[in-house]
């Protein structure tokens, strides 16, 4: 049998640049972008980072929205061995630097909307990073920061990337809730095209290639299906990343809205004026809306959009059957993390089809308490597990990486902590994750950073922070607070308080008031009952 190809992402990139130079790699609100324009848009960052003294090792700080630059910055740092570092861009001034810090970024792409965080942010920081700046206000002044370069000036001087990245490059890929407060993932930049080879291929039908001349001669052929995907949810999300980046492995071309905010008319409009042929949701939060605006508008059908994909939040029914009567032929949705999967998948085709069923991608596993395997064993209940390429582990803390990456008779697994009872024919049913994180459409959230958010304010004596169930998002934050001694709990004041401090989506949705939280002596809190007094005082509400 004919080994899989082996190589880098920005290898294949070049190898399309060169033979399909005009072809449409992006299309952006005010611009289309070549195969060949992709090329030498990186060549250009990847020299000014170069000569920054950026190398293997540094990263690259990316605290912006889905637009054509953000896919530049992954190609320039796969081509270099610069670590490409998403940031959330709804993030603090606090969390971007600490995140800065963590990631030991040497430079920082950012958006002059942003530039009141990043100015803020780079004040906190060890080293200051080297400043790039889009303007996405439409200033045409130069950056809004002094001591930036404008984007715009960056790519206008060429530069030429190398034939093949140097060794040690990796993708950095924080992930908050799991593991306690964000920490980055460690994808060593040799493995991710690896890890994904199967499923860009297996998407349109076609073996995966054994050499770079069958990977460019696939984006060529006429019998290729052209991929078109729009990525509605952030590139922040590995899913829609990874989805992205492997549409450009396929020749294909990845449409942005290059808006932070989801404008679900406009989703529509681009879906059936550009021809998307694939959507990138975050679960009911992105296709719920969507749906509704294509509704609203009369449309029947959403262009040739025919397959609709989310990961790891929630996907109701009613979405689903909503988006297959809008003619999506396949709807996908993912159980991953960012360390690793996936572990189960859920594959729709028409309303008939719905709910599904997750059943265990191969690779992934059940663990009994024993850590032994019980996939095989209906009715068995155990915690999900992975093995196959992996990531390196986390930044900086063995100790996590150890516990996460477990190595069981002899094979190294990861072990992210959702818990699923074992089906019959391989499928699994989904119990929870045995961790408090909580997942507010996509976005996931550690109580313990909010409730010390929360015990920062003069009013507030204890505090505990939870999920409550949520139509659209899945979860909402949800805060139960104790006021100090003498003092009153102004519940707007206290979120405005939590919102000055942390991400939007941290702060709590709901916030109740409790004159105790009958802790025991241990300091824990019973979190069935309190969960049933929120739900009923929400009812009544």
């Amino acid at each position: 049998m004919a080994t899989a190809m082996k190589g880098y992402y920005s290898d294949v990139w070049q190898a399309l640049g060169r033979a399909m130079p005009d072809r449409t790699a992006i299309v952006a609100p005010d611009e289309r972008i070549s195969y060949r324009r992709f090329t030498d848009a990186a060549g250009s960052l990847a020299r000014h980072l170069t000569e920054r003294g950026l190398g293997p090792g540094d990263g690259l700080g990316i605290l912006l929205y889905n637009r054509p630059e953000y896919l530049v910055a992954f190609y320039a740092g796969f081509a270099t061995g610069i670590a490409p570092t998403p940031i959330n861009y709804r993030f603090r001034p606090a969390e971007v630097a600490g995140l800065l810090n963590d990631s030991s970024a040497g430079a920082l792409l950012y958006p002059a909307s942003l530039a009141d965080v990043v100015a803020e942010a780079v004040l906190l920081c060890a080293i200051r990073p080297a400043l790039i700046e889009i303007d996405d206000v439409g200033a045409g002044t130069g950056p809004v920061l002094a001591g930036a370069t404008s984007y715009v000036d960056v790519i206008a001087t060429p530069g030429r990337l190398p034939e093949t990245p140097p060794p040690g490059g990796e993708l950095r890929l924080y992930t908050g809730g799991t593991t306690g407060r964000p920490k980055a993932v460690l994808w060593g930049a040799e493995d991710i095209l690896d890890v994904q080879l199967y499923s860009i291929y297996d998407s349109v039908g076609v073996r995966p290639p054994t050499d770079m001349t069958q990977a460019v001669g696939i984006a060529l052929s006429p019998e290729t299906p052209r991929v078109v995907s729009l990525p509605l949810a952030p590139f922040m999300h590995g899913t829609a990343l990874f989805t992205s980046i492997n549409t450009l492995i396929l020749g294909g071309t990845v449409v942005v809205t290059s808006s932070p905010r989801l404008d679900a008319d406009d989703a529509v409009r681009l879906s059936i004026e550009e021809g998307v042929t694939r959507l990138i949701v975050a679960g009911d939060a992105i296709a719920l809306p969507l749906a509704a605006a294509a509704e609203q508008a009369g449309i029947t059908r959403l262009g040739r959009v025919s397959s609709a994909i989310s990961s790891g939040m929630r996907f109701g029914d009613v979405a689903k059957r909503r988006l297959h009567d809008l003619g999506l032929t396949s709807i996908i949705d993912l159980l991953a993390s960012t360390e690793g999967g996936p572990f189960a998948v859920n594959v729709t085709t028409s309303v008939e089809d719905v709910p599904g069923t997750f059943r265990l991608m191969p690779g992934a596993v059940v663990l009994d308490e024993q850590q032994e395997e019980v996939q095989h064993t209906v009715g068995a209940r155990g915690i999900l597990a992975f093995r196959g390429t992996l990531p390196r582990g986390y930044l900086g803390d063995e100790e996590k990486t150890r516990a996460t990456f477990p190595e069981l008779r002899g094979v190294r697994h990861v072990v992210p902590g959702d818990w699923v009872r074992v089906l019959p024919e391989g499928a699994v049913e989904l119990l929870g994750r045995g961790s408090a994180v909580v997942n507010t459409g996509g976005e996931k959230v550690y109580p313990v950073e909010v409730e010390e958010a929360l015990l920062t304010h003069a009013s507030v004596a204890d505090a505990v922070v939870f999920g409550m169930p949520d139509a659209r998002f899945g979860e909402v934050v949800t805060a139960v607070v104790v006021p100090a001694p003498g003092a009153t709990v102004d519940t707007e004041q206290l979120r405005d308080h939590v919102g000055a401090r942390l991400a939007g989506y941290k702060k709590p949705r709901n916030v109740f008031v409790r004159e105790s939280l009958e802790r025991t002596p241990h300091g824990k809190v019973d979190m069935l009952r309190l969960k049933e007094s929120v739900a009923a005082e929400l009812t009544v509400d």
